[in-house]
């Protein structure tokens, strides 16, 4: 390599390394410098070649040669690059040395030159260990700041992501909070409908009753008001016989007022046991369980519930059947649960007679047999067990819609004439009240017939 070409090759070499390794923001700046360091060796390796004056241009070469290397070595844009520049010291130190012997002792010089050649020689392998050594680390700091780049980029995107998602959480969890907060107003909501709902059914039930309590009642006050009007007219009887002075005969009056006031109370204890029947079935407590005579129970609310549907239609007519086990006993349920219950079954079954003889009236098949709507009520003893049979032979259940008869608010009856609530709560209370069991057993357009279970 001649002493010229060296501030050239440095340019280039300064110009490759920046565009490998340099930073982008300080590259156009330098290289906008290197390419005029570039041209100005250019220019005096020109001027070198075609002046006379060789020496003089060598030694400018030398001076800006030395200006290269100390420009890369003072400045901190070429950090990476002074290993590079380091390389070249030597050989600038031997060039100058050799130029300088040349000039004070030209004999040695010439005696000496194989020694500067070598020197020159081992300058370049110099040059060549120091580039590759150089090399190597650059391409292993380059790799290490794109690792630790791109684990900057991988740790601000999870810091990122880390922040979006825990702003994500914040909103979530305020969502989920305010949806918590509705679903527990809305549950808060749905539970207070419910207790409505149920207390209306409850009270819609004690509406049906109102009919058939009102005919219970006025039958016994009936008698009680005839019979007190015949002991009066008795009294009277038996007064004037003491005033004649016939005992025999006013103690035979007397026997028959007695008899007078036995019935009385026979039936004022009867119209007393139907308003107590009325006031346990509009009770909202759950009550106790206590000994219960199934068979009265039964035939009470049959006779309720069949006056009831009566008051309504009085064209209504039904041939009520009850055969019932007079070896049950005392069994212990809550009676007025149990009332609303048979209450319930009773009405539906009186409902759907009704319907069919409306169905059949409308119809008006001429030779078709005659309907006669019917309702029994069946009560057996089968071991420790009670069973209560409440058959119909009304429209029936469709058997697509018998499995959905137990569900809240589940009715076949048109709008605003049942609440859906009646069957559901009638199986809550006997399954989990009573701990018994409630079935069903139907076919449509012939019968329906409901068993309650219950243990004794």
């Amino acid at each position: 390599m001649s002493t010229p070409l060296a501030p050239f090759i440095i340019s280039i070499i300064v110009l490759e390394r920046l565009r490998r390794y340099g930073k982008a923001g300080q590259m156009k700046q330098l290289e906008r410098q290197m390419r005029y360091a570039m041209a100005l060796s250019v220019l005096l390796f020109v001027v070198g070649g075609i002046s006379e004056a060789e020496s003089v241009t060598r030694w400018i070469w030398h001076a800006w040669l030395i200006a290269q290397v100390a420009f890369i070595l003072t400045k901190s844009e070429f950090r990476i690059l002074r290993m590079f520049a380091l390389a070249f010291i030597p050989y600038v130190a031997i060039a100058i040395v050799a130029d300088l012997t040349a000039v004070i002792a030209p004999e040695f010089f010439t005696a000496k030159d194989n020694y500067f050649d070598s020197a020159r020689l081992l300058s370049y392998m110099w040059m060549a260990a120091i580039w590759f050594s150089n090399n190597r680390q650059l391409k292993a700091a380059e790799k290490e700041r794109v690792r630790r780049q791109k684990e900057d980029e991988l740790n601000r995107a999870i810091a990122q992501r880390k922040v979006e998602l825990e702003l994500m959480v914040t909103e979530r969890t305020v969502e989920l909070t305010q949806q918590k907060e509705e679903l527990e107003r809305t549950l808060t909501e749905l539970r207070s409908a419910q207790t409505q709902l149920i207390q209306s059914e409850k009270m819609a039930s004690l509406g049906e009753l109102t009919a058939g309590i009102a005919h219970e009642i006025q039958n016994p006050l009936n008698f009680v008001n005839n019979f007190s009007e015949l002991s009066l007219e008795l009294v009277v009887e038996m007064q004037e016989e003491l005033t004649r002075g016939n005992p025999e005969d006013a103690m035979a009056i007397a026997n028959d007022i007695l008899g007078n006031l036995e019935k009385i109370n026979q039936h004022g204890k009867r119209a007393d046991a139907t308003v107590k029947g009325m006031l346990l079935h509009s009770r909202t407590g759950t009550g106790t369980k206590e000994p219960t005579n199934i068979n009265a129970l039964a035939d009470e609310y049959l006779r309720l519930s069949y006056h009831g549907l009566r008051a309504k239609d009085k064209s209504f007519n039904a041939r009520l059947v009850n055969d019932f086990d007079q070896h049950i006993g005392q069994v212990n349920v809550i009676p007025q649960d149990l009332g609303r219950v048979l209450l319930n079954l009773f009405t539906n079954a009186f409902y759907a007679v009704n319907q069919r003889r409306l169905l059949v009236m409308a119809e008006a098949v001429k030779d078709a047999a005659p309907y006669e709507p019917e309702v029994s009520v069946v009560t057996k003893k089968h071991g420790r067990h009670v069973e209560i049979h409440i058959r119909d032979n009304g429209t029936g259940i469709p058997a697509a819609i018998v499995d959905k008869i137990y569900q809240p608010f589940f009715t076949t009856k048109p709008s605003g004439e049942g609440t859906g609530l009646g069957l559901s709560l009638s199986f809550d209370i006997i399954t989990k009240g009573c701990g018994g069991e409630l079935k069903v057993d139907t076919r449509e357009g012939e019968y329906t017939e409901f068993i309650i279970r219950l243990p004794i």
